[in-house]
């Protein structure tokens, strides 16, 4: 398998711990969002990705042959049916539905509206100045986390982790956007929660070597 990612990205954070969780080999090939005026947007990648966003994933060993696979959370449900072996969703409907919502306010509707081509578009297109872009990112994104919190809070299902006290789907999702709300100076003191859990999959080796800093591309 291939995976197309950004050390800093989220969608791609999320799909670099799913395989480390499951032990899956995966050769990381780079995709630099801001060089070369974004390599995600050249024709070759392109016709591999047409949204040119990141990830993707090429599995050349898959059961109808070479598949592509894009968006994160489809990348992840794949790989957690292709290979079970370590489940990210739980056993019972009602259980996966829970983590799926998580994972979903997350990667719905906390990430999109503070991505990348979005913040450049308020930036270059609609001429926002760079404190009133940070203020949009941290408003939506506190916004998120604090409906995260109140869920999480409250439902008996929580423990070390977003659902129990194993690492799933949710938790691939929790712990990049609280990485990139951290970067970006999001007040996370009102979210003790999401910080316990977040602390608790940081203690993992499968999140440890997922993280930003460890990928071949990273950049200090």
């Amino acid at each position: 398998m291939k995976l197309y990612s950004y050390f800093r990205s989220s969608a791609a954070y999320r799909v670099r711990i799913a395989l480390n969780l499951k032990e899956l080999p995966c050769d990381i090939i780079p995709v630099h969002l801001v060089k070369h005026g974004g390599e995600q947007l050249s024709p070759m990648y392109r016709q591999l990705n047409p949204s040119g966003q990141v990830p993707t994933m090429v599995d050349e060993d898959a059961v109808e042959g070479r598949a592509v696979l894009t968006q994160s959370l489809a990348i992840i449900e794949y790989l957690d049916e292709m290979y079970p072996h370590v489940a990210l969703l739980p056993k019972t409907p009602l259980d996966r539905a829970f983590v799926r919502s998580i994972a979903l306010t997350i990667a719905c509707d906390i990430h999109p509206v503070n991505n990348l081509r979005v913040l450049r578009y308020l930036v270059r297109d609609l001429k926002v100045e760079d404190e009133a872009k940070n203020v949009w990112y941290r408003h939506w994104c506190e916004l998120g986390l604090a409906a995260l919190e109140t869920t999480l809070a409250s439902d008996a299902r929580v423990g070390k982790f977003c659902f129990g006290d194993t690492p799933t789907l949710a938790d691939c999702c929790l712990v990049p956007q609280l990485f990139n709300a951290s970067r970006q100076k999001c007040n996370l003191s009102a979210f003790p929660t999401l910080t316990r859990i977040n602390d608790n999959c940081l203690q993992l080796d499968a999140f440890i070597m997922a993280a930003p800093e460890n990928q071949i591309d990273a950049e200090i």
